[in-house]
This record gives structure tokens, C-alpha cells and sequence, in this order.
């Protein structure tokens, strides 16, 4: 088992910055995927980054590629997001996911981990 925790989240004004972070527990992988995924009230949990684990592979949806940054620290047992310039629309909340496979993944079922959430609210 797989435990995730994340942190970070909270109010921010637009172009303001937040960094979330995920600690990993648990059971360990020798190749794995983690990412950051977003969803708001009335619609699906929306990809965000993705990240392999031993070699640090990202992918990155379009709209947050150059706003956004995810990282790791294989020490810690932690991921990270970045979030630069930050807009409205990116009011979330945002959740950690860790799966089995070794390729990068934007879909929400190749995670078999998630975290709790973390509430990011950005103002006008």
C-alpha cells in the first residue's frame, strides 16, 4: 500500500506563486509514474503534470506547460508543483496520484494511489 499526503495549497492573488508538495509512504517501486491532477466542483479530475520516478520524465497539459513545474526528490520520497503566474481559473483542488507503470501517464486510471487533495484558490 501507497500512502500520499500533499500540502501547500491555499489562497493566492493571480500572478502569485504556490507550491504543493506530495510525501510518499508506504509500499516502494523500482519504476513508477507519479503526477498532479486538478478538478473543480460538476466536472472530471483534469491532468495537470506527470513525472517518472527514476529518470524524471515530465509531460505537461498544454495549458499549464510553461507555468507549471513538477520535480521530485527521490531522497524524500516527495513530488512537487510549482505554480507560477498563477490565474483564476487555476482555483482547484489539486491531487497527488501514483501508479505502477513506467511511462509517463495523463489518465486517471493507470493511478492506482491518490492523495487527499490539496485546496488551491486563486483571486481576481
Amino acid at each position: 500500500q501507497v500512502q500520499l499526503v500533499e500540502s501547500g495549497g491555499g489562497l493566492a492573488q493571480a500572478g502569485g506563486s504556490l507550491r504543493l508538495s506530495c510525501v510518499a509512504s508506504g509500499r516502494t517501486f523500482s519504476r513508477y509514474v507519479m503526477g498532479w491532477f486538478r478538478q473543480v466542483p460538476g466536472k472530471g479530475r483534469e491532468f495537470v503534470a506527470t513525472i517518472t520516478w527514476n529518470f524524471g520524465r515530465t509531460y505537461y497539459a498544454d495549458s499549464v506547460k510553461g507555468q507549471f513545474t513538477i520535480s521530485r526528490d527521490n531522497a524524500k520520497n516527495t513530488l512537487y508543483l510549482q505554480m507560477n503566474s498563477l490565474k483564476p481559473e487555476d482555483t482547484a483542488t489539486y491531487y497527488c496520484a501514483a501508479g505502477d507503470h513506467p511511462f509517463p501517464s495523463t489518465r486517471v486510471n493507470d493511478y492506482a494511489y491518490w492523495g487527499q487533495g490539496t485546496q488551491v484558490t486563486v483571486s481576481s
